[in-house]
């Protein structure tokens, strides 16, 4: 039976009323959703119903628990599920594909087409009844991994993602169909030539290194193969072009991938054969004409048209030498006329690392105007002796090969640099109100505020180092934080470790050299910490005036994190209508998200948590990574039970009303007695 995924049922198979609304309007919406019950998406099950105690209850409630993490999903009324079939419903979010391998019977799974993120984690695979998977077209990254045998599996379709390695394509041993395409896979899988069954194979678009066909399954028993869009080496005979098309070797290699004599895959085509030549059908002699006259007249015919063509090629000549001779001189006489504007010009350019016009920041522009010998301010080097002229230098002229990409940040343009004696830093160009400073303010003002600033001093803030005013324009630089922020190493990093000892190359999944991760409980946690106590040294307010630095816009982009793993808040000192209230109800829903591992958080998601977390379901949407960590282990319960009393802090400080959050001081309480930190810790 096919029954659509209908907001109007819970997990349990109940009717729900959301919100209050008259009864015909309810009706309404019944009548609605059983109209159309095969369109919004479907599972195939079994008409076994929760209320009398069936698998089918049990079914939906792992359902429900897997997917609560994904936008626009609809949860599906009772049923054991045999087939889950999603595709291009505008999914959004992270799957917990640990609890979908609890279903027993799921035989197909499509969620194609969507915009799902995350990384499909090695035990998903001991989904005992999985036949046919199709996850292409979504945001998956990371390393796929096949840590448990899966020999019942036929089809797997994961292009379109961004899956960086496929590690134990051995186990899936049963596989028919098998399409990689579209990734960013740097290596041919290991195992993949065990895989005898195979008939269709596709590991085009990956810029894919191995050896053909050495590293693949027989291609006897191939019906379709596309290797096309790789880095292949080795041999491809006439054979293997004949049976797979010319189409499936385009770009397929790099210089050591050879075809074979009898292969036509690299031969271009043969020139187009000359059209006959016709008798003349006009009558008269030249029908009558013998072999020796016809001869000869084509022997005249041809010597006239040599001819012809040579005085056409010399005319020619002659036409192209005079306007080349022409365009020369012009060029000569534009060249005198502007060189003096192009020396200029030039220097110019020299000075400020060459770069066009567009590429050149306003700083630079002001300083190209005199502003150069401006001086930087270190605080903690105060004999260090720096110019604008050198951080134009550091910079490459404030070019865009220094330039780091925007991740949130309220300010202006930011470039990594390197001063003397190693020191790595960030120059960030103020654009806007910084620190209570103006764009027009004065420069004694704004290098007040500014050493203001950098007063606050804490262990999870990041500190200011020093300052550039050069006229109007303001420069500040920080400590550059090598790790990057915590949105990457939740979201974009595979399980959240910059390194997965994948054999694919140099890519961003894989460009930290430690195997440290956050998938741990006591990491997660420390990071929660961190961070509460930065933002209640914050709201402490300036040094000797009470008065609280709010942030205003904490969010996982503005959490660097240190050597360590150490959080520290950056993009504070802004001017903001937000209250310290309002930074309260943001730390906790970066609270949910560090927890849950769900991106994009608003306030429909909060709500959202807040309402499982409020029904003491909270440990459903833990992020599957964590519970992997800790599972098994002596202390797991112990885990679980800090895992959500964490939740119970974020729902806390998402309250609806700002006189019901707790202050910060109270959270960094809160959260040291849930889970004691190390003696090393630091401290507000």
């Amino acid at each position: 039976m096919l029954v659509s995924f209908s907001p109007l049922f819970d997990a349990s198979g109940s009717l729900t009323l959301a919100s209050p609304m008259p009864l015909h309007s309810h009706l309404l919406l019944l009548l609605l959703a059983l109209s159309t019950s095969v369109v919004a998406g479907s599972v195939s099950s079994s008409p076994s119903a929760c209320a009398g105690g069936g698998g089918g209850g049990g079914d939906a409630a792992i359902v429900a628990a897997a997917f609560r993490g994904v936008r626009n999903f609809q949860l599906p009324p009772c049923g054991a599920v045999r087939e889950l079939r999603l595709p291009s419903r505008n999914l959004t979010g992270a799957v917990a594909w640990a609890a979908l391998a609890n279903l027993s019977g799921l035989a197909v799974l499509d969620l194609s087409g969507n915009a799902l993120q995350g990384a499909i984690p090695g035990g998903f695979w001991r989904a005992p009844s999985l036949r046919h998977v199709d996850v292409s077209g979504n945001q998956l990254g990371g390393a796929l991994r096949v840590v448990e045998a899966s020999p019942r599996l036929e089809s797997l379709n994961v292009s379109g993602n961004r899956f960086t390695g496929v590690a134990g394509a051995e186990a899936l041993a049963g596989l028919r169909v098998l399409d990689v395409s579209a990734n960013r896979i740097r290596a041919v899988p290991q195992g993949l030539r065990r895989l005898a069954r195979v008939s269709r194979l596709d590991l085009s678009r990956n810029a894919m290194q191995g050896r053909f066909p050495g590293d693949l399954p027989p291609l006897a028993g191939l019906r379709f193969l596309n290797v096309s869009y790789n880095n292949f080496s080795g041999v491809v005979d006439g054979g293997a072009v004949k049976k797979f098309g010319h189409s499936a070797f385009v770009h397929s290699g790099n210089t050591s991938l050879v075809f074979s004599e009898n292969s036509t895959a690299r031969r271009p085509p043969p020139p187009p054969s000359p059209p006959p030549s016709h008798p003349h059908r006009s009558g008269g002699k030249n029908d009558t004409a013998t072999p020796a006259r016809r001869t000869r007249t084509r022997s005249r015919r041809k010597h006239l048209s040599v001819v012809t063509v040579a005085v056409v090629c010399g005319v020619v000549s002659v036409a192209m030498l005079l306007c080349l001779v022409g365009c020369v001189a012009c060029g000569v006489l534009r060249c005198r006329k502007n060189r003096g504007k192009e020396a200029e010009e030039e220097k110019r350019k020299a000075h400020w690392g060459g770069k066009d016009e567009e590429e050149v920041v306003a700083v630079a522009a002001a300083a190209a105007k005199g502003g150069s010998a401006a001086p930087v301010v270190l605080f903690e080097r105060p004999l260090m002796e720096l110019t604008l002229a050198d951080l134009a230098e550091a910079t490459s002229g404030f070019g865009r090969e220094s330039q780091l990409a925007e991740r949130g940040g309220r300010s202006g343009a930011a470039y990594r640099a390197v001063l003397p004696g190693d020191m790595h830093v960030v120059v960030r160009v103020v654009d806007g109100a910084m620190a209570g400073v103006g764009e027009d303010e004065d420069p004694a003002t704004a290098a007040t505020a500014f050493r203001d600033l950098a007063r606050l001093r804490h262990p999870n803030i990041l500190p200011l180092l020093g300052y550039c005013i050069a006229g109007k324009e303001k420069l500040l630089l920080y400590e550059y934080m090598e790790k990057g922020d915590l949105h990457r190493w939740l979201h974009e990093l595979p399980a959240g470790r910059p390194d997965m000892e994948d054999d694919t190359g140099g890519d961003i999944w894989e460009v930290a050299e430690d195997k440290r991760s956050i998938s741990d409980w006591p990491t997660r946690h420390r990071i929660a910490l961190g961070i509460a106590r930065g933002l209640a040294f914050l709201h402490q307010g300036w040094a000797g005036s009470g008065r609280p630095v709010v942030h205003g816009h904490l969010v996982p982009t503005n959490i660097l994190l240190g050597e360590d793993l150490e959080p520290r808040i950056s993009d504070f000192g802004h001017p903001s209508d937000t209250t310290p209230e309002g930074d309260v109800y943001s730390f906790g829903a970066l609270v949910l998200e560090l927890i849950t591992g769900q991106a994009g958080w608003d306030e429909a998601s909060v709500s959202w948590a807040r309402g499982i977390i409020r029904d003491q379901k909270g440990l459903d949407i833990v992020d599957p990574r964590v519970r992997d960590e800790a599972g098994g282990g002596p202390e797991t319960s112990t885990v679980e039970r800090e895992m959500v009393e964490c939740l119970r802090v974020g729902y806390l400080c998402t309250a609806q009303s700002p006189e019901k959050r707790p202050t910060m001081q109270q959270v960094v309480g809160v959260l040291k007695d849930i889970r004691v930190a190390p003696a090393s810790s630091s401290s507000t």
